[in-house]
């Protein structure tokens, strides 16, 4: 049901999945990458101090997967796309995915991206994907994201794509995510499926099951 892989214009996405990743990959990633300590001061994860952590990371999001209640993939700049030149085509550019409430009819997103790829607009074009994905293939009513209301740069990438496809912020929700044991706020945004049709952009989106 939730596609394996997905094509956009620049990006590619692959389900993280025991066959799909080396761990040792993920772990040098998630634990020591430049700028990791500044990606994650806002997140409900702390960089990774042992392989350990990414192999639970890799069994959970497959088993999520499996039971087709979310996905996280791979991000990768695509090797063939119009900027394949660009630094680190091919190369993990980061992480991304969504959980469903089925009941709810509501998909709720997250994304973060390596300190090297910020700034290239990969998280509106993964946001657009994501809402194609949700709207004209499993037929939801809602797309949700969450985000720390001190993330100034997380909130300023929102709010353009969240604008761009004609949502809104709800509101803030109070002691939303814990982050080192701490609870935390969250300004949440969302946008309907209304919303997307009356916004949709030109991307070219590929899905395979």
């Amino acid at each position: 049901m939730l596609p394996e892989t997905i094509k956009t214009d620049r990006l590619r996405f692959d389900a993280i999945r025991p066959e799909s990743v080396d761990v040792f990959d993920l772990y040098e990633i998630c634990s020591s990458d430049p700028g990791i300590d500044e990606i994650t001061e806002y997140m409900t994860w702390d960089p990774h101090e042992t392989p350990k952590e990414a192999q639970e990371f890799i069994e959970r999001v497959s088993e999520q997967y499996e039971d087709a209640d979310g996905v996280s993939y791979l991000i990768r700049p695509r090797g063939d796309a119009i900027d394949a030149t660009a630094d680190g085509a091919g190369d993990i550019a980061g992480t991304g995915g969504f959980g469903i409430d089925w009941e709810k009819r509501t998909m709720t997103m997250g994304v973060w991206f390596r300190k090297r790829f910020w700034g290239r607009g990969y998280s509106g074009e993964r946001a657009a994907a994501f809402l194609e994905l949700a709207f004209d293939r499993l037929d939801l009513e809602v797309v949700a994201t969450a985000v720390h209301v001190d993330n100034d740069q997380s909130i300023r990438a929102i709010e353009k794509y969240v604008e761009a496809h004609g949502g809104r912020r709800d509101g803030c929700i109070r002691n939303h995510i814990v982050i080192d044991g701490d609870p935390a706020d969250c300004y949440r945004y969302t946008i309907s499926s209304e919303e997307w049709a009356d916004n949709r952009s030109d991307l070219t989106v590929q899905f395979r099951d």
